[in-house]
């Protein structure tokens, strides 16, 4: 069953290139996982979703993404309230929605529409002798 993992972050002051720098060199894909997102989430503020196809292989993978993190927690500050400097979270997905198939192919559409067409110039018809 589809799994996600959510981690918040706070990033020093100063530090958010070698941040993310930190996260662009580390080793990503992990067995399950289907894909990673981060997001700015605020000033100095972010946040990672990671998608999985099992919450096992979230389980699985997390002392390598432990070890990932090492790689960058001096960057991170504290978020207080006793969190430290992450707040993870995961679980497995119990509800999903996605647009209703005649509204996806009508977006679809109007989004085809906004590109420009060119139009060719209409070809000159010859004169016909008589």
């Amino acid at each position: 069953m589809t799994a996600f993992n959510i981690v918040r972050f706070r990033v020093k002051p100063g530090r958010e290139e070698e941040f993310l720098a930190a996260h662009r060199m580390a080793e990503r894909f992990f067995p399950g996982m289907r894909r990673f997102t981060m997001v700015k989430t605020g000033d100095r503020a972010y946040c990672v979703l990671a998608e999985w196809a099992s919450f096992d292989r979230i389980v699985a993978a997390r002392p390598s993404m432990i070890s990932i993190l090492d790689s960058f927690r001096d960057t991170l500050e504290e978020l207080g309230g006793g969190l430290g400097v992450t707040d993870p979270v995961s679980g497995t997905v119990v509800m999903e929605k996605t647009p209703p198939a005649k509204k996806a192919a009508k977006a679809k559409k109007a989004k085809k529409t906004v590109k420009k067409t060119v139009k060719k110039p209409a070809k000159k018809k010859k004169a016909r002798r008589r």
